[in-house]
């Protein structure tokens, strides 16, 4: 009698798509990558200490086989998923004077998701700053080969999700708050010829991942800061 074991890990790096050329490249924990398929193989032989025939693997091969795939993120959802459910919830899109109105005027309130840094350059008066990515922050093994995918693409600031993003958001916002989520490309759900489907961003992931939260009153920053800075609207450090 005769036994043999073999143990195969398979795993496949997945990435959120590359949302504009201002957003960054986010790959997936390393949790939500690694699946593992075990195989058992035992083998029972009658006579001949020799290589098992065909014929032997298919009376004695028992085979048992067990896979596990851990859900993705909301984050990290097809972007056609979070356009239905932005569009269905009637998450609506404004451009950057009428938020500076609405802020002004109706007590919204400008939440912008991007990294920290770029936050303490320059952002609207009276922002909030909840960054939905993060710089890469642990060193462990699977974290630095992370910075060197990174890096082999010439980004040396790798960013992941921010596991924090909700409790943050909670702490800082009740779920009726009046909300205009911002970043910096802004992105948009209007379908155009090149984009049948828009094009998402991490403003329009943080608007749906808010929704999901059961935020009402969600807006999004059309344009993003880029455009509100390059029309001379106000901002501070």
């Amino acid at each position: 009698m005769a036994s043999l074991t073999s143990i195969s890990p398979h795993s496949s790096l997945s990435s959120s798509s590359l949302y504009q050329s201002s957003s960054p490249l986010i790959f997936a924990s390393k949790t939500n990558q690694d699946s593992f398929s075990f195989l058992t193989v035992k083998s029972f032989r009658s006579s001949k200490r020799s290589l098992l025939s065909s014929q032997a693997v298919s009376r004695g091969l028992k085979i048992q086989c067990a896979a596990t795939k851990t859900a993705k993120s909301p984050a990290e959802e097809e972007w056609k998923i979070k356009r239905e459910l932005l569009i269905q919830k009637r998450v609506r899109s404004v451009d950057v004077k009428e938020a500076l109105r609405l802020q002004q005027e109706n007590n919204f309130v400008i939440l912008d998701v991007r990294p920290e840094a770029e936050f303490k350059e320059a952002h609207p008066p009276g922002a909030i700053n909840v960054q939905i990515y993060r710089l890469i922050k642990e060193w462990t093994a699977w974290d630095i080969a992370r910075r060197a995918a990174f890096a082999f693409f010439g980004i040396f600031a790798g960013t992941e999700e921010n596991p924090e993003f909700m409790q943050s958001v909670e702490s800082k916002l009740d779920k009726d708050a009046k909300i205009i989520v911002a970043c910096s490309s802004g992105g948009t759900m209007k379908p155009t010829q090149n984009l049948p489907e828009g094009q998402q961003s991490r403003s329009l992931i943080a608007a749906y991942v808010l929704v999901l939260n059961g935020y009402k009153n969600v807006f999004h920053l059309e344009g993003g800061l880029y455009k509100w800075f390059k029309e001379g609207l106000p901002s501070e450090e």
